[in-house]
């Protein structure tokens, strides 16, 4: 499902997503990156070839923009194969500051959730319109989506409760859509990725990089973005994978 395939990418400018358009190209598929207006998205798109990559800006939680990126992928490319949500955000806050007497904004809280849970739905339930007027496969398949939540969807640390719930939203809800999606052979499959060398690492100080790959048992290192985008392909290219969540973390188990 690689060679000619369609895949629309959220988040698709940088880290996780860009990596995941950069391998999908490679493997022979057509890519609709998705990202913000202010992202490197066009450049990216230009960067790889715009015969093979479209920019589509897109915030995730506006229906209008995810209508419009669909409507630019069936005009561009014909068809829709696969989705890959990337497109997420967080925020360290703990629930209560007890030093400034500060309860965690419930704007910040609500904004976690809008962007990485309702946002993450928002595009597979216009996007799945779509893949569903493909004819099935030599697998009898008509697509595939790919979420990505977080270990922090099951360890969640001190100060991430907007953070690890947006992300549990997409793990509780990976298995009903699945099922819902069932009866037009389209599969559900979530990814909870652990440390990776993303751009949010790249803005922190060495020794706290360090620091943290001393806590991943095997590997002992942030993932790779490649490694990431390897683990989409699979789930693309195995049709039993459905209704899931694979945890891509070196055996991290995060600490409080």
């Amino acid at each position: 499902m690689m060679l000619n395939a369609v895949t629309l990418v959220t988040g698709g400018a940088s880290g996780l997503g860009k990596a995941t358009v950069e391998r999908l190209v490679q493997q022979g598929s057509r890519v609709v990156l998705c990202d913000l207006q202010s992202s490197k998205g066009h450049e990216v798109a230009k960067t790889i070839g715009e015969d093979k990559v479209i920019f589509a800006p897109v915030n995730v939680t506006s229906e209008s923009d995810v209508k419009t990126a669909l409507g630019l992928t069936k005009e561009k490319f014909g068809k829709l194969d696969n989705v890959v949500n990337c497109a997420g955000i967080g925020v360290a806050f703990k629930t209560y500051n007890f030093n400034k007497k500060a309860a965690h904004s419930l704007e910040d809280f609500t904004k976690v959730i809008t962007v990485n849970t309702i946002g993450t739905f928002n595009v597979i339930r216009l996007a799945v319109g779509l893949i569903g007027e493909n004819q099935p496969n030599e697998k009898g398949e008509r697509g595939v989506i790919i979420n990505t939540a977080s270990v922090a969807a099951f360890e969640g640390q001190m100060g991430q409760a907007a953070y690890a719930a947006s992300k549990g939203g997409i793990v509780g809800m990976t298995l009903p859509i699945a099922r819902d999606l069932a009866s037009q052979a389209i599969r559900v499959v979530t990814i909870a990725p652990g440390l990776f060398r993303t751009p949010l690492f790249s803005a922190l100080p060495e020794k706290v990089v360090a620091f943290l790959e001393k806590s991943v048992p095997f590997p002992p290192r942030l993932g790779n973005p490649s490694e990431y985008a390897q683990l989409v392909e699979s789930i693309i290219e195995n049709p039993m994978l459905n209704g899931e969540t694979i945890r891509l973390d070196g055996a991290l188990r995060m600490q409080p």
